[in-house]
């Protein structure tokens, strides 16, 4: 993966105590029952079942898992309503969870909100059954496009921040059609980020990061004309993706914070980049202890 200059490369292992499913259709009956709209719109990731610590433990004693029709499911666009996911089983009585944060599930039933969800992320979903205290857990990947969590030097050539999908670096891109020159995805289609400096390739999602550094001698990038560092910038990206979500409009945060140079970047915001981006490019959960989103892209101006 070219342009990332991580401070400190921290190894991380995440323990997980979950088994596989086998993925199968979801039928178009698991989606978008009315009944169970507002209830499992309701289901914030704020209550008291969020912070709930991730299960240590191998997960055995387990007679059901939490499954949902496929390991990987695409946001749709419904009309006039949240796009709601419902369980593919009927494990009984009991609690779902789920890690890290961003994941809207309704801890009764299950019914996950995809509108209202973190997209381009992998989830682990728990569930107890009522009177046992096994977690048994399972992982769901809501598809979309995400940005590494990195440190770039400019400097060193460190100027290109590019999207990734469906929580998997490995997995194609679904914007080009093998040429590079593919129309399978629109970026900024909104145009929240231009409107904050911010250069992102309208076809591919690539952020341009010294254009958006730079910008222009009267206004400045990103962060104005004289940045200081330590300085912090949210911008929203809305994208459409034509494959698996046909086109439904999304939306991601990125948070952007500048340094004039390396040694000034803190050790410890150095270790939480490296740490998350070393769980994606190792297949794992970004994080199970806080929320990941939104990504930080670190830009540096100097060595």
């Amino acid at each position: 993966m070219k342009n990332i200059v991580p401070g400190v490369v921290a190894a991380s292992i995440l323990i997980y105590a979950c088994q596989k499913s086998v993925p199968m259709a979801a039928p178009s009956s698991l989606r978008t029952d009315p009944a169970l709209v507002k209830k499992a719109g309701s289901a914030k990731s704020t209550d008291s079942l969020a912070n709930v610590p991730f299960p240590a433990g191998n997960g055995s004693g387990c007679a059901v898992l939490p499954l949902y029709g496929d390991t990987l499911i695409y946001p749709q666009p419904v009309a006039g309503q949240d796009d709601i996911l419902l369980p593919a089983n009927a494990p009984g009585p009991g609690k779902y969870l789920s890690w890290p944060a961003g994941l809207v599930i309704d801890h009764i039933t299950g019914a996950i909100d995809l509108t209202t969800s973190q997209t381009g992320l992998k989830y682990a979903i728990g569930f107890v059954a009522e009177g046992g205290t096994d977690t048994c857990l399972n992982t769901l990947i809501l598809g979309g496009a995400a940005y590494y969590d990195s440190l770039y030097v400019v400097a060193n050539g460190g100027t290109r921040a590019v999207p990734y999908y469906d929580a998997d670096p490995a997995a194609g891109n679904p914007c080009s059609n093998g040429n590079g020159n593919g129309n399978g995805c629109k970026f900024d289609v909104t145009g929240s980020a231009a409107a904050q400096n911010v250069a992102v390739n309208n076809s591919s999602g690539e952020i341009d990061l010294q254009k958006t550094l730079n910008g222009n001698a009267k206004t400045g990038g990103v962060f104005g004309t004289n940045p200081v560092d330590g300085q912090s910038v949210t911008t929203s990206i809305s994208y459409q993706l034509k494959k698996g979500s046909n086109n439904a409009i999304q939306q991601i945060q990125v948070q952007l914070v500048y340094y004039s140079s390396l040694s000034v970047v803190p050790a410890s915001l150095q270790l939480t980049v490296n740490t998350r981006l070393n769980n994606v490019l190792n297949g794992f959960m970004i994080s199970t202890s806080n929320n990941p989103r939104p990504p930080l892209i670190i830009i540096v101006r100097g060595r």
